[in-house]
C-alpha cells in the first residue's frame, strides 16, 4: 500500500460511523451484510449508510456485491491487511522485540476458536 492510499483510509476510518460499519463487516465475515442491516447495527439511516458505505468503497476497505434486489458489504480484508501491514512495516528497525505485541495479538485473532467466537 502506497501513502496516498493509506491516507485515504485513515480518513475513512476516522468517521465514528464509518469505523463501526468495519468493524462490524469484519466480524460478519465472508458473508458480509446487507446495506439495510449494516445500517440498522450502527444506527445511520439508509441514505447516510449508503453515504458511508461508498466512501468506505472508494477507500479500498470494504467491497459490494448484487444479491438479487439487496447490495451486501464485506470487508475487503486484503485492503485492511495492507493498511496494518503499512503501519508496521518499519517497526521492528533490527529490534523484533518491538514488534511481539503486535503480532501476538494479530496470533490471538487468528487462532482458531473452539466453542467461542474471536475476541478481537
Amino acid at each position: 500500500m502506497e501513502e496516498q492510499q493509506a491516507l485515504d483510509a485513515f480518513g475513512a476510518l476516522s468517521q465514528p460511523t464509518r469505523l463501526q460499519m468495519v468493524r462490524a463487516l469484519v466480524v460478519a465475515g465472508p458473508d458480509g451484510m446487507a446495506a439495510g442491516a449494516l445500517g440498522e447495527a450502527v444506527g445511520a439511516s439508509s441514505s447516510s449508510a449508503s453515504f458511508h458505505l461508498s466512501h468506505l468503497e472508494r477507500a479500498g476497505l470494504v467491497q459490494s456485491r448484487r444479491e438479487s434486489r439487496s447490495i451486501i458489504y464485506t470487508a475487503n480484508y486484503d485492503g485492511l491487511s495492507g493498511l496494518v501491514e503499512f503501519l508496521m512495516r518499519d517497526c521492528c528497525q533490527g529490534r523484533p522485540e518491538v514488534c511481539v505485541p503486535a503480532a501476538a495479538v494479530a496470533a490471538s485473532c487468528c487462532a482458531p476458536a473452539k466453542e467461542t467466537a474471536c475476541a478481537c
